[in-house]
């Protein structure tokens, strides 16, 4: 048996995951397979409204109930939603765990979204929204993706829009979570010092009453398309811009090389590529990044950053230039070692986080049905090699598209 973490199944088909770690405090969540792009054409925004509406009353509790439950206790109970999935995760000392379990399963399964409830919801949903319309920043990841998933549910931004949100009510929610809530798409996540029995024991009676149900649907892949270059005038006080391409799904082989090749090129760290010649050697931007994220059947690498106007063109430039390089000329035998301890090294001071750590592999658990230790994740990223890289930086970089609000 895998030393590092234990895995369960429930009859219903709910599976579990528990990593047992001496601390006083426990973290779980109840990670769901479904997301915004399960949602049909007018549903837009109607999954994150789920999350929040799950919240609002349960036939158990009324909404101030579910809110003091754990908070009452120094605990926490929170949920996000993806495009690919919801999580309800809940934080407590080891001796509330059992109380934390029984509120996720009864938001999870219980609710009732009453219509009082959902319209005071709507007007903070309205205030998220009109937040984000105030972060130019943010606005243009949620824009690229919705021309880079033209045509696909995968392309629109999770919060929806206002007239979106006025359609929504306690019925649309229910449909919405009989089609997409099913118990074969739900993994039980958690971590702290409870022995994999306890915490079988504890799950099972609170989720594994629950009525057996099965996904009767399957996403569709987005459409292919061509590459694009979009300015968008939003009059903000600076250029941004994403330069950027699709990608590979969450299960490709190539994945690896390209997370390395990406952490390489704009990862968090100040020595990343981009920092390095956009910052610390021109001064040109503050901020710039690179991203990839992998979906279910297919994926996005994004490249921003943001300049003064008049420094954009330069931006861009340089940019082109270092994926040209990355694509003709291989990663050094030193570059390729450092690229591959750091990568490492960030995974393993993350796993520190117990909570991120329990977030993560119920989100992997869900998806692969598994999880890599990290000996074995070591033995994969040493396996990656120059030539690799090269590959699939000429795969992904050899065409791109670029959208600039300005």
């Amino acid at each position: 048996m895998n030393q590092e973490y234990y895995t369960y199944r429930l009859p219903n088909g709910i599976k579990g995951i528990h990593r047992r770690v001496k601390s006083g405090i426990t973290h779980c969540a109840l990670v769901i397979n479904a997301g915004t792009r399960d949602e049909y054409a007018n549903e837009h925004g109607l999954a994150h409204f789920t999350e929040h509406a799950i919240f609002k009353g349960t036939t158990h509790r009324k909404a101030f109930q579910v809110n003091c439950r754990l908070e009452n206790r120094g605990g926490e109970l929170n949920a996000y939603t993806t495009k690919e999935d919801t999580t309800i995760h809940a934080t407590t000392l080891k001796a509330d765990f059992s109380k934390a379990v029984e509120l996720i399963a009864d938001v999870a399964f219980n609710s009732t979204f009453p219509e009082h409830e959902l319209q005071k919801e709507r007007e903070v949903i309205i205030d998220e929204i009109n937040t984000y319309k105030d972060s130019p920043a943010d606005m243009i990841f949620d824009s690229f993706e919705d021309l880079i998933f033209e045509g696909s549910e995968l392309g629109h931004n999770i919060l929806g829009r206002k007239t979106d949100l006025a359609r929504h009510n306690g019925d649309s929610i229910r449909r919405f979570v009989e089609r997409t809530h099913t118990t074969d798409q739900m993994v039980f996540s958690s971590i702290g010092n409870l022995s994999v029995k306890s915490v079988e024991n504890i799950v099972s009676r609170y989720l594994g009453d629950k009525e057996t149900s099965e996904r009767s649907f399957v996403r569709s892949a987005p459409c292919n398309i061509l590459p694009f270059e979009k300015i968008i005038n939003k009059h903000t006080h600076q250029t941004h811009c994403i330069v950027g391409s699709r990608a590979y799904d969450i299960n490709a082989e190539k994945r690896l090389p390209l997370s390395l090749l990406v952490n390489f090129l704009g990862g968090p760290s100040a020595n990343s590529r981009l920092n390095i010649v956009l910052r610390e050697k021109n001064g040109l931007s503050y901020n710039t990044e690179a991203l990839y994220t992998p979906y279910n059947d297919c994926g996005a690498v994004a490249i921003y950053f943001s300049s003064d106007h008049h420094n954009a063109d330069h931006c861009r430039e340089l940019i082109d230039r270092e994926l040209s390089i990355l694509r003709t000329k291989r990663l050094s035998t030193r570059q390729l070692s450092q690229t591959k301890r750091q990568f490492l090294a960030q995974m393993a001071i993350s796993m520190e986080n117990n909570e991120g750590y329990m977030l993560g592999a119920g989100k992997s658990f869900l998806v692969h049905n598994e999880i890599d230790t990290m000996e074995e994740v070591y033995k994969k990223v040493m396996g990656v090699t120059a030539d690799q890289i090269a590959e699939v930086a000429e795969e992904i970089f050899s065409k791109t598209s670029t959208l600039i609000y300005q």
